[in-house]
This record gives structure tokens, sequence and C-alpha cells, in this order.
């Protein structure tokens, strides 16, 4: 089977990537990864979408030039460039999109555009590649929270999803809550593993209910705690602990609830919140020695090239490729995805 090689583009929020992803038999190998984070939103606590577009204009050439440099190859040995078309912000989206137009118009390279959530689920394929559907996938992100029966590539099933709050939202607001920096997952995961389970009672949302999740209940719950908190500072790790505790408890109950519904044998995690260590343990607690759990490195989860590239050489194995009036989106489906309801 003859070598193909893609250069990934993704400038969906704030991080400007690229990525070389070379296929050997129809296995993919990452050649380069390059993240550049914007830390300028840190100051806002949370992202400027004009910034972020101004950031990923700066900065997206460069990018691209380390990843070529990185896989040690020229631009003309590329065989297509695949690029995150949406969800997500449309003016960080344009650049990276625009770019990548260009790029594929001089070379005369196919261009792919690719669903930033179908690039999230090709994730783990870059260090699991006998990772093959059918498979259950927690997808938890800062602005995605949904399971999905991924029966095959291109061919998946809408279990459930957020009705309100994503679970990487509700991490990011309560760390502010909180007093910690932004983005907050990571600090918060730190500040609850101090912290002391049990002394604050909050909610496990729609935990009994379905599929479908919501977290805004939970995040008032922490706020009225935090209001009513005589001593912060002694409080801190305990209210992180309990949310943690919860919003965990939440998400591995609905997981667990869909692999028994669908008969899969494999759950896999993917999104920015997969890099919680909390819920990986006890997801694979929960599911026990019979079931397999998959979650890719937190450089793969968190937003960038490689799983991009991964989606997009998929894609185009299939002869699928996109005109020059790929335009980008702020929402919208997987391709391929289907909404079904279980019963309860």
């Amino acid at each position: 089977m003859a070598t193909s090689r893609i250069l990934g583009i993704e400038t969906s929020c704030d991080e400007t990537s690229a990525a070389v992803l070379r296929t050997e038999d129809g296995r993919p190998v990452l050649d380069s990864l390059v993240i550049l984070s914007q830390d300028i939103h840190r100051v806002f606590g949370g992202v400027v979408p004009e910034l972020a577009s101004r950031e990923h204009l700066r900065t997206i050439g460069p990018v691209v030039d380390r990843a070529l440099d990185e896989a040690g190859i020229g631009p003309g040995e590329l065989s297509g460039i695949a690029v995150t078309a949406g969800p997500g912000l449309i003016g960080a989206l344009l650049v990276g999109l625009m770019y990548a137009k260009g790029l594929a118009l001089g070379l005369g390279k196919p261009l792919i555009g690719v669903h930033h959530l179908e690039g999230h689920l090709f994730a783990p394929t870059l260090e699991h590649p006998d990772l093959d559907p059918p498979f259950i996938a927690l997808l938890v992100s800062g602005g995605h929270t949904m399971l999905l029966d991924v029966a095959a590539w291109g061919d998946y099933r809408l279990l459930g999803q957020t009705l309100d709050d994503a679970a990487g939202e509700a991490f990011d607001k309560v760390g502010t809550l909180l007093g910690l920096g932004y983005p907050a997952g990571a600090e918060l995961e730190r500040l609850a593993r101090r912290g002391r389970a049990g002394r604050f009672d909050f909610p496990r949302p729609m935990l009994r209910q379905g599929l479908d999740f919501s977290f805004s209940g939970l995040k008032t719950a922490v706020l009225r705690a935090v209001r009513e908190s005589r001593d912060l500072d002694t409080d801190r790790a305990d209210l992180a602990r309990d949310f943690q505790d919860a919003a965990v408890d939440v998400l591995v109950t609905k997981t667990v609830r869909a692999l028994d519904e669908t008969g899969r044998d494999a759950a896999v995690i993917v999104g920015g919140v997969a890099c919680n260590q909390a819920l990986r343990i006890a997801l694979t607690e929960r599911v026990g020695a019979r079931r397999r759990v998959v979650v890719a490195s937190p450089r793969l989860n968190t937003d960038n090239a490689a799983m991009i590239a991964a989606a997009g050489a998929w894609r185009l194995a299939r002869g699928e490729a996109a005109g020059l009036d790929l335009e980008p989106f702020d929402r919208g489906p997987i391709p391929g995805t289907q909404s079904v309801i279980l019963p309860v």
C-alpha cells in the first residue's frame, strides 16, 4: 500500500496547531506535531475571539513550517491538506481554512475539511493503532459533552448530550469560583487531590435519567457553597474534591449505562476533560476487566492538528475532498451522525 502524508491544521479556538501524519499499510504514524497555545487569554479568564483570530494569523505560517521541518519533508511531498472547518470560533477557523485553501491550491493537492469533534474521535488511534469500532465514545471538552455509539468510522449514533453546560465549561467556571487560573481543569484536579471527600453534598444531575447530561445545577450548587463558606481558604480543596467527584460520577455512570445498553465492550474518552486522571481511573474501575477503556495522552486530547490529520487521512482514503468553496461553521453534527433514543 502506498504511503501518504497529510498535513493537518487546527485553529478552531485558541491553539494554533499543525501536524504531519504518515499512513503506512492503513495505519497512522505521527511524524510531527506543533501546538502553540495562546496565553494572552488568561488575562481575561476566557477566550477572546478577536484576539484568538489575530494570534492565529500571526503564527499559522511559522507553525506549519515547523511541522514540515520536524517531519523532514517539503510541501510538495504532501498527499493532502486536512483542516478544521468547524465547529469553533468563525474568525479563528477562517485563518486556518484560508491558509489551507491557499496551500492546497498552490500545491495542487486535495483539501479535506474535518469536523473538529470527529477529529477527537480519531485521536486515540495515533497511540492505539489497534483501536477500531465499534465502541462507545465519551466526548468531553470545554464546549461539548456527548455520548456516541461509534458503530464504524463515519457511522455514529448520538446517545446523549449535555442539555446546558459542557463538563469542561463547568470545570473552568468552578475553577474561577475557587480563585484558580484559566483554564482551570488541571489546576482544579491538583487541588482536589488534597481535598476531603463528602464535606459538601453536591447534586449528581440526571444521574438516574437516560444518557443526557446537565451541569448547570452542579455549578450553581458550588457557587452557593462558595458564598456560604466562612473560610474559603480552608474549604477550597474540599469544594474542588466534591465537585470533581460529582461530575466524574455522572460522566462514568452514563458511560457505563451506554455500554450496558448497547452491548459494546470498549469505551473511549476523548476531548480536553479526558486529561482528568480521576475520570480515567473511575471509569476503568467501574467497567472492570472484561471491558476496555482507551484514552490518548493529554497532548492528543487537547485541540491539536494530529487528530485533524488522522480524520482527514481516513476521509481522503475514501476519496473525499472539499472544494475551495468550503466554509467554516460554528456548530453542526459530525457527518454520519444520527440521533437515537435508547430505552430508559
